[in-house]
């Protein structure tokens, strides 16, 4: 230990510690680590010849966690380092609200979605609480059943279909194994609209459409809360009607100007 204080804002005990490096981990439910970002932050470490930048570690058995600094730590080991510095937080439970802590990397859709899967799927096997109860670590309930759906399918085009879903998920009162499950079943309802959605968008490339937004003009045109002004709705009724409206979705009616007007993120977005 080189030291220790009190946090200025909540007066939590912190510790400042150096710690051999090869003890210390990512923890196993985050995203992995860019290639070139860790690569940008060795040569600023190099450069300064100073690491001045300290991660964030809880202990966890005989090694030790870091939900912030990945993309440090892993630049230290390539460089060679034995050592890291670190503040260690006493409470564990801070590894599980590393979206709220990471600032290192924006984290785009598909990480964040992928991430918090992982976190939920770690902390069934230690929790029976419901999944509400970790609203604060998930953020939002729409990255649990996106995170399910990438896990199957890693290119699906998440960002056209998050419109639709952060208006009809609610974070569930299920204990957190059986949410997991609800989680992986809304995935696969997602995961088969958009195998239908795809065979639209093939046929209207072959009809020579070819705009990046294809795939959310046509998910625009099929989903039934697009103009509604409720608050609340039922994830299944809304799937639904949008699965029924792909089905009779008409590609002989698509005029090349209302693509080209239709707004919302390409495809490879995420």
């Amino acid at each position: 230990m080189l030291g220790s204080y009190r946090d200025p804002f909540g007066g939590k005990p912190v510790l400042i510690v150096s710690l051999p490096i090869d003890r210390v981990e990512p923890t196993p439910f985050q995203r992995d680590p860019s290639d070139p970002h860790v690569k940008r932050l060795m040569t600023v470490i190099e450069t300064l010849d100073r690491f001045l930048d300290p991660i964030i570690v809880v202990r966890r058995d005989d090694l030790y966690w870091t939900p912030n600094g990945n993309h440090r730590l892993q630049a230290m080991k390539r460089l060679g380092a034995k050592a890291v510095v670190a503040l260690l937080i006493p409470e564990a439970e801070v590894a599980y609200q590393i979206l709220a802590l990471n600032t290192e990397k924006a984290h785009n859709l598909r990480e964040k979605s992928l991430e918090t899967i992982r976190m939920a799927r770690a902390l069934a096997e230690e929790s029976r609480e419901p999944e509400e109860a970790f609203a604060f670590q998930f953020e939002q309930p729409s990255y649990l059943t996106l995170g399910a759906a990438y896990e199957s399918r890693p290119r699906l085009s998440g960002a056209v279909y998050q419109s639709v879903l952060r208006r009809i998920d609610e974070f569930l009162d299920k204990p957190l194994p059986k949410a997991v499950s609800e989680r992986e079943r809304r995935a696969k309802v997602v995961l088969a609209i958009d195998d239908r959605v795809t065979a639209i968008v093939e046929k209207l490339k072959a009809r020579g459409l070819t705009s990046p937004y294809l795939r959310p003009f046509v998910v625009a045109r099929v989903n039934p809360i697009r103009f509604s002004k409720a608050t609340s709705f039922d994830f299944d009724e809304v799937m639904d009607k949008m699965s029924a409206s792909v089905a009779k979705f008409n590609i002989d009616k698509v005029k090349p100007e209302e693509v080209t007007r239709a707004s919302g993120p390409p495809e490879d977005e995420d």
